[in-house]
């Protein structure tokens, strides 16, 4: 059993009771942003709609980059030295600012090139800029809180945030608005509640009375910005790849296959990438403690294992609530033409091959995790980078050879996601170089993967075999006391 990691002014690193708090925030929040995008779509006609959700999209896009990775590497190090995050967060934000300057120019020249009468809408597109920077620079101070060990106050301003938003959309549309530059404004007050209560709970908690420490303390890396800067730049490219990961077979269907297509695709996805919050939450809370561990290899493979545990355990919780779930919400959410079978393959069907391509992104949580907290950055970039490629091959490989059905293109494109995942799990274990672990628990992913799919299959055609994922439901005990272990 590896020691409690205790810092002077933070909490013992603790993954499962961290990633509760962040699952559980996130499925609050996404439940949130479905009520938003309800309310949205009711009050604002389409061309309003469509303006709002494009100036968004172009400066959320534009604006990762502003990010430079900086966050994700007070994550890995903050652990190492408590009393320097707070301090840290204002060297990422001065940082930021002088980064930020050229991007929100370019950032306003694509509106303008984009959006026809840009003019008609400035006071939208200035509000979409400030909530896309709000977002921004909210990231160092979650993350320096989230590597302090209080991942609870994380969750508490995604929430904050949240609600905040929807309070406004609500109080907006009750009053009968439907001004697209007043919920624009809704959406900012959110994103801002979210930024404040980030900050405030980073001082109350992180400023240190006294700090004796110096940078060395973090990391090497820390000594001066050019280092710094460097050693957050494979992150920073990273960031810029990541939305195609998951975009990448919705982007050969439209093109091949054409926008209906695309549209069943898109409602097939939804569900899927709502439960990706899960893996994510997992890899926010296990990032700052194996960033603190890297240099012991055998409490960093505790680490590993223990993180195993609990991802074998929310398998079976993930695999039986997502496919209930999707089986009964989606026909009433949606109109019905995306689950009768009129212009493809039912959306539940794609979701349920989908769903296994969702097993294999979590089990491989802890392993792009390991690449992620290890010495060498670049060899995380290198792997989002091999997904990439692997992704945009098997997709037009597939989804070209039967792009002339609509249904067994789109059946193409949900393989092709999958296997895009498939290797993803593979070869974030061949880069972490943790074959041993896999050799050791070869029993337990040779039964999940297999169960997983038969599982799905069995929902997909409506058959029993759908039961046989309930053997998984034995991994359960050994991630509960995974989850209330204090020590990793």
């Amino acid at each position: 059993m590896s020691e409690a990691t205790t810092n002077q002014t933070g909490r013992d690193l603790n993954m499962g009771r961290d990633s509760s708090w962040l699952i559980g925030a996130d499925i609050f929040a996404v439940f949130l942003a479905l009520i938003g995008q309800v309310v949205l779509t009711r009050a604002l006609i389409t061309e309003d709609y469509g303006i709002f959700i494009i100036a968004l999209d172009v400066f959320a896009t534009t604006f990762l980059i502003i990010d430079l990775g900086l966050p994700t590497i007070l994550t890995r190090d903050g652990a190492n030295c408590v009393n320097k995050i707070w301090e840290a967060i204002w060297r990422i934000y001065r940082i930021q600012f002088v980064c930020m300057i050229p991007f929100v120019v370019i950032a306003l020249l694509g509106v303008t090139i984009i959006v026809d009468d840009w003019t008609a809408f400035l006071p939208v597109i200035v509000t979409c800029m400030l909530v896309a920077l709000a977002h921004i620079f909210s990231y160092a101070p979650r993350s320096g809180l989230r590597a302090a060990g209080y991942a609870w106050m994380e969750a508490c301003t995604k929430v904050i945030e949240r609600i905040g938003a929807v309070a406004g959309y609500l109080t907006l549309y009750y009053f009968g608005s439907d001004s697209v530059e007043s919920y624009a404004i809704a959406f900012f007050v959110g994103a801002l509640l979210g930024l404040i209560s980030a900050v405030g709970f980073a001082r109350f908690t992180l400023k240190p009375t006294a700090n004796d420490s110096s940078w060395q303390d973090l990391d090497e890396c820390w000594i001066d910005n050019k280092s710094l800067i460097l050693q957050s730049l494979p992150f920073a490219i990273t960031l810029g790849i990541l939305p195609y990961v998951i975009r990448i077979e919705k982007f050969i269907v439209a093109g091949t296959m054409g926008v209906d297509s695309a549209a069943l695709f898109h409602v097939a996805q939804i569900a899927w990438l709502a439960g990706l919050v899960v893996p994510q939450a997992l890899r926010a809370a296990l990032l700052p403690i194996l960033g603190q561990r890297r240099n012991d290899e055998k409490k960093f493979f505790a680490s590993i294992e223990k993180s195993l545990d609990l991802c074998f355990a929310i398998l079976p919780i993930g695999l039986f609530g997502g496919a209930l779930l999707i089986q009964f919400l989606l026909p009433i959410a949606f109109p019905e033409q995306y689950t009768d079978g009129s212009i493809g393959p039912s959306a539940v069907e794609l979701f349920m091959i989908l769903l296994i391509g969702w097993c294999l992104t979590l089990l491989a949580t802890p392993s792009y995790t390991a690449l992620q907290a290890g010495e060498n950055p670049w060899k995380f970039t290198l792997f989002i980078g091999f997904v990439v490629v692997f992704g945009c091959i098997i997709g037009f490989l597939l989804i070209g050879s039967m792009a002339t059905s609509p249904t067994w293109g789109l059946y193409a494109a949900a393989i092709a996601s999958t296997l895009t995942s498939a290797f993803l799990l593979f070869s974030s274990l061949h880069l972490a170089k943790l074959w041993l672990i896999v050799r050791q628990r070869k029993t337990d992913f040779f039964a999940a993967v297999t169960l997983v799919s038969i599982t799905c299959f069995g929902f997909a055609t409506n058959s029993l075999l759908a039961l046989s994922g309930l053997v998984l439901f034995m991994f359960v005990p050994r991630g509960w006391k995974a989850m209330l272990a204090t020590d990793y």
